[in-house]
């Protein structure tokens, strides 16, 4: 896969500005289950279990992939926007972009990337800073 079809899937782009709400600090993926556990009793309200699931289900792909090929420490942060709700997930591996799997049978996994695609109104990546920041937008 090239960078331009990657782009196609996971674009370069900046994101929205967020509120900032909860921001971990990662470096195992062992560390997701308690990240998980965090944004579900900040989003308590019965009203917002769907957008709670899809929240949580995002942001574990993005962290999982940051952690398990971003390499180094992994930053990882949900806030609100006028519409939705922010995530951005940096790690240090600045020189490879999100890159979807192609061509793989789906039982072997790296579908996530497409996943937080469709969950999202809006997602894209860029690099600050030495850092690589994937995000995505879920609308309320």
């Amino acid at each position: 896969m090239t960078w331009e079809t990657a782009g196609a899937v996971w674009p370069t782009a900046t994101p929205p500005t967020a509120h900032e709400a909860l921001r971990w600090d990662l470096a195992d993926v062992a560390e997701l289950p308690r990240v998980r556990a965090e944004l579900r009793r900040h989003l308590p309200a019965p009203d917002l279990a769907d957008l709670r699931d899809r929240l949580v289900l995002a942001l574990d792909e993005m962290a999982s992939n940051a952690l398990r090929h971003g390499g180094g420490a992994v930053r990882a942060a949900v806030g609100p926007t006028g519409d939705g709700w922010l995530i951005e997930v940096s790690d240090s591996n600045a020189a490879t972009p999100p890159t979807p799997a192609v061509g793989r049978d789906p039982s072997e996994g790296g579908l996530g990337l497409y996943l937080i695609a469709e969950l999202a109104s809006a997602h894209g990546w860029f690099v600050s800073a030495g850092a690589k920041t994937v995000w995505a937008v879920l609308a309320r």
